[in-house]
């Protein structure tokens, strides 16, 4: 364990090895908290100086490394990869509970050809461009060109949830990133193996064959979890998320075991559960996300680790020219051919050709030749590391600049209410608990012009903190927090309703807005 950290010590009473002691657990542990709390205070100072963040995480494990202060020589590049692989599963999982499937149904076909054919045009241009401009060997522009090729899943939720885009940019974004990985894992581990690379239509057929089960499983597995966790009442609301995730991970784990693609199995079982209406939904998404945050943190760190700062002068030019292939003429070129036929206007097909943002996913990819022992793997990683550390350091500060110029800004839409239910077995009821949020327009509606089906009432208003129980003619306002009761034959009927009013006001159902699972996302 460990073996790249030099950590091993002798055990006294045994004759042999042992990983690690309590001693040195103790150190790691505070190194490892100090580290994390060192990368939250990042995340504070990267959001207002528009400095994307795996940046400081990278900067953070290569100062802890052999060229910086801490000193510590880590080249174990194999447990950087499972690590990675481990990490990837998380962020995946964060990011698919978190996807719109209002979005992502429209641009299912868009994201899909991205994916696909897109990966293809994207690897050949980045390929060729890296042989003939920089010197690489076929087999390692091959390589290198896969590796890039593919979106990085926590760059891009990370950067465009903070961007109000139309919701077909996003959904596009968003599931082309989610898509992509299981493709170019196929690519790069094909161009890695040795021996001659397989011909094309073999390739086709094993990325066909791989995505085919991937899904299956996936949504196999995120229906059942989903119909699961909303007809068995767990004992303890903490327990909500711990299932969430497990099931996710599982989704993975059985998609890769069947040889089918993991990363796809995972991101669409989270998906299915994400827009499933599943209890305790807002802890939910609060235990994901600080686990996302988690698995980026101590992917960068380890790959800011592997990393030999004193030997990346040699390749940084070949990195900023592969990157400037890859920015200005593959990812344009990928998604100019591959966008018409889905009849998405040019200014929405500009801001997606920026907005392929790399991140830890290129990174990792980058292990895959150092593991298999490819001829120059070094050097790939080099380059790719230089690409993505720039480029991104580009690209994520300019995508909001470039959003306003191209007038795809949408602030228009009314926030969402984040309703969290909890089940009552015995009594065949819910409780419906929601905070009506900044844009809400249930805002100025009197509890009575909620019109809740029969079975619902709210109960409860939290407001200032002081608690109460409305009357019919209780104006509700921003920040308070409801206590709707609802019967179990009721609670999608006042779910729906509530969410309607949320979006429409008063007048919601008749102005058109009724808070179907095509306007709201679970």
């Amino acid at each position: 364990m460990l073996e790249g950290v030099h950590a091993r010590v002798p055990h006294v009473s045994q004759g042999r090895e042992r990983p690690l002691t309590v001693h040195q657990l103790n150190q790691l542990l505070l190194v490892c908290s100090l580290v994390l709390l060192v990368a939250v205070a990042a995340v504070r100072v990267s959001s207002r100086s528009g400095l994307p963040s795996l940046l400081v995480y990278l900067g953070i494990g290569m100062a802890m490394g052999q060229d910086g202060v801490g000193d510590i020589h880590f080249d174990n590049a194999e447990l950087t990869q499972v690590i990675g692989y481990a990490a990837l599963v998380v962020i995946l999982a964060e990011g698919g509970l978190g996807t719109k499937w209002k979005e992502i149904r429209p641009a299912l076909p868009a994201a899909s050809a991205l994916a696909l054919a897109g990966v293809a045009v994207s690897v050949g241009v980045t390929a060729a461009g890296a042989h003939y401009l920089t010197g690489l060997e076929w087999r390692q522009a091959l390589i290198v060109g896969a590796v890039v090729s593919s979106t990085d899943a926590a760059a891009v939720f990370s950067v465009l949830r903070r961007i109000p885009l139309p919701a077909r940019v996003t959904g596009t974004l968003e599931a082309e990133s989610g898509f992509n990985d299981a493709p170019v894992v196929i690519l790069v581990v094909a161009f890695s193996t040795a021996g001659p690379i397989e011909n094309w239509y073999t390739l086709l057929g094993k990325i066909s064959l791989q995505l085919a089960i991937g899904a299956a499983i996936g949504l196999a597995v995120g229906w059942l979890g989903s119909w699961a966790l909303r007809h068995v009442a767990l004992p303890a609301s903490g327990l909500y998320p711990i299932a969430v995730m497990a099931i996710a991970v599982s989704a993975y784990a059985l998609g890769a075991i069947a040889e089918g693609s993991g990363f796809l199995a995972v991101y669409l079982a989270s998906m299915v559960m994400g827009n499933a209406r599943l209890p305790h939904w807002p802890a939910t998404r609060g235990f994901a996300d600080g686990l996302g945050w988690i698995a980026q943190i101590g992917m960068f760190v380890l790959l800011g680790l592997l990393v030999t700062p004193h030997e990346l002068g040699a390749d940084i030019l070949a990195g900023l020219v592969i990157g400037l292939v890859l920015t200005v003429v593959a990812r344009p070129l990928s998604v100019f051919l591959c966008l018409p036929p889905f009849r998405v206007p040019w200014r929405e097909q500009a801001l997606m050709s920026w907005a392929g943002l790399r991140g830890a996913v290129p990174i990792i990819l980058a292990t895959i030749p150092m593991v298999n022992g490819v001829e120059g793997s070094r050097r790939i990683f080099n380059i790719v590391f230089v690409l993505v550390v720039v480029y991104t350091l580009v690209q994520g500060p300019t995508l909001p600049w470039l959003a306003r110029k191209l007038r795809l800004g949408d602030s228009s839409e009314a926030a969402d209410l984040g309703i969290e239910s909890a089940p009552l077995e015995r009594l065949r009821g819910h409780l419906l608990s929601l905070a009506i949020p900044e844009g809400s327009r249930m805002h100025g509606v009197e509890v009575a012009e909620l019109r809740l089906p029969a079975g619902a009432a709210v109960t409860l208003v939290v407001r200032e903190g002081t608690s109460f129980v409305p009357l019919p003619t209780t104006v509700l306002r921003r920040g308070d927090e409801l206590l709707v009761v609802t019967t179990d034959p009721t609670r999608e009927a006042a779910e729906r309703r509530l969410r309607a009013v949320g979006r429409g006001g008063k007048l919601a159902g008749w102005l058109g807005t009724n808070g179907s699972e095509t306007q709201s996302r679970w």
